[in-house]
Formats: structure tokens, C-alpha cells, sequence
């Protein structure tokens, strides 16, 4: 079983306690060996296989946000202590910055929990899978007859890992500049917890596949999919470059 780096930390003690305690009890001992065992498994990361195409799910959890903040969409998924906790890249982009913010530790599911400890990681995309800047223009161009978003750029969009009562340490893997693929692994939250997405200004909020109560799988559940148009642009682009007999890269 893979786990995230940093739970031995949070587990040898107990495991090591477990020999140990046989002196006060066989119970004393068995404690202790499942609480160990209890933490390695809520460290647990296992491999996840994102969809073909698709915005994919940041977090395991539930949705528990999906607003619109003045022209963004935020979704929000809270994480049970039984979710999987590592957090994975909705999309490909470039990190353009992680940010640390002190807070509270509230319940990460109660609204006091936007004041919350957390960790912002900002992105730079052009992903296929989101909505262009030119697709969202075209159709606010033919609802009123203006751009959507003239002022905003098309690309910055942002992960916030979130602390919550129990989860005090926040642990990013992403750094300043790097690149990610969809689904890649960008950190992981201790014991409950939250994750948004604020998506790039080009995606509505009808754009978004889920609701509120929907349960997510980080880096394989859909959350918003491609356009047709989009999809069918790129194919074009590969066959015309020769980049294989079928079109397809290996």
C-alpha cells in the first residue's frame, strides 16, 4: 500500500508502543497496533487513472461548495477522516505560485471554514479541456452581443488545500514553476480537511458536471468535460502534423 510521505511519522509511535504495551495488557497492545495501522490507511494513496478527456476531481469527498464569485466558479469538496486525502491537478498547467495562509481551524464543513489555515496553488493553463477564451466569448457574444469576461485572463486558476479542525499540517508537493499533467499529485492534508477549485474565468456555472452532496474520486471523476468542439480541434491538429498513422501519440 502506497502511502503519503510524512505518515510513518504520524504512525511509529504506536506501532513501536504495541510490544511495549503487552505489559499492561494484550488490549493495551492490539490499541495500539490499530491505531497505527489506522493512520497508515488514512495515509493511504493509492494510483488513479484519470478519465480520457475531462476537468477531473481535486480531492476524494463530497461536494460541499459550487458558487459563483463575481465572474468565477468556485467548487468545494470536503474530505471525511475515511477519503483518501491526497490532492491531484484537476488539469495540466504550470504552477505559477504556492501561497501559505494563516488561519483558524474550523470545521472544514461549516462557512466559518473559508477563514481556515491553507494553502493556495495557483495555475497557468491551457488545457484542452477547459473552455477557451474564444469559445466563452462566442457564446456570450450570441446570448447579449458581448464578451463574457473582456478584462479577466483565460489561464489562472487555483487549487486551496484547506485545514480543518483535526487537520493541522498542510503539506504541498508542488513548487513554484512546475509542470503538472492532470491527476499528478500536488499534496495531501492530515486528518479532515477541504479542497477547492476556482476555475478560470471562461468556465459557467452551468459548465460544471456535478452538485452539491455529489461524491468525488480525485484524478478520475469528471467535473467538467470537454466541448465537442474542442475535442474535434485537436484531433485535426494531430492528424495534420503527422505525429502518427492513426493520429495518436504512443
Amino acid at each position: 500500500m502506497n502511502v503519503a510521505p510524512g505518515a510513518w511519522k504520524y504512525a511509529i509511535v504506536p506501532l513501536l508502543a504495541a510490544p511495549f504495551a503487552l505489559v499492561i495488557s494484550v488490549t493495551a497492545s492490539l490499541v495500539a497496533l490499530a491505531v497505527g495501522a489506522g493512520t497508515l490507511a488514512f495515509f493511504r494513496d493509492p494510483d488513479r487513472t484519470p478519465p480520457p478527456t475531462g476537468v477531473v476531481s481535486p480531492a476524494d469527498g463530497n461536494v460541499s461548495v459550487l458558487r459563483e464569485e463575481g465572474d468565477r466558479v468556485r467548487l468545494g469538496i470536503f474530505m471525511n477522516v475515511w477519503h483518501v486525502h491526497v490532492v491531484r491537478a484537476p488539469f495540466a498547467g504550470r504552477v505559477t505560485d504556492v501561497e501559505h495562509v494563516s488561519g483558524a481551524n474550523r470545521p472544514a464543513f461549516s462557512k466559518e471554514s473559508d477563514r481556515n489555515e491553507r494553502v493556495h496553488v495557483r495555475l497557468e493553463t491551457d488545457s484542452p479541456n477547459l473552455p477557451s477564451a474564444a469559445d466563452a466569448d462566442s457564446a456570450a457574444v450570441e446570448t447579449d452581443g458581448s464578451p463574457s469576461h473582456p478584462d479577466e485572463p483565460d489561464s489562472d486558476a487555483e487549487v486551496t488545500l484547506i485545514a480543518g479542525a483535526f487537520a493541522r499540517r498542510i503539506h504541498p508537493y508542488a513548487e513554484r514553476g512546475d509542470a503538472l499533467e492532470r491527476g499528478d499529485r500536488i499534496g495531501h492534508i492530515a486528518f479532515g480537511s477541504r479542497v477547492d477549485l476556482l476555475f478560470p474565468p471562461t468556465v459557467d456555472i452551468e459548465d460544471v458536471a456535478v452538485d452539491i452532496g455529489d461524491s468525488m474520486t480525485a484524478g478520475e471523476t469528471v467535473v467538467l468535460e470537454s466541448g465537442p468542439g474542442e475535442l474535434g480541434e485537436g484531433f485535426d491538429l494531430e492528424v495534420g502534423s503527422g505525429s502518427g498513422s492513426d493520429g495518436r501519440d504512443e
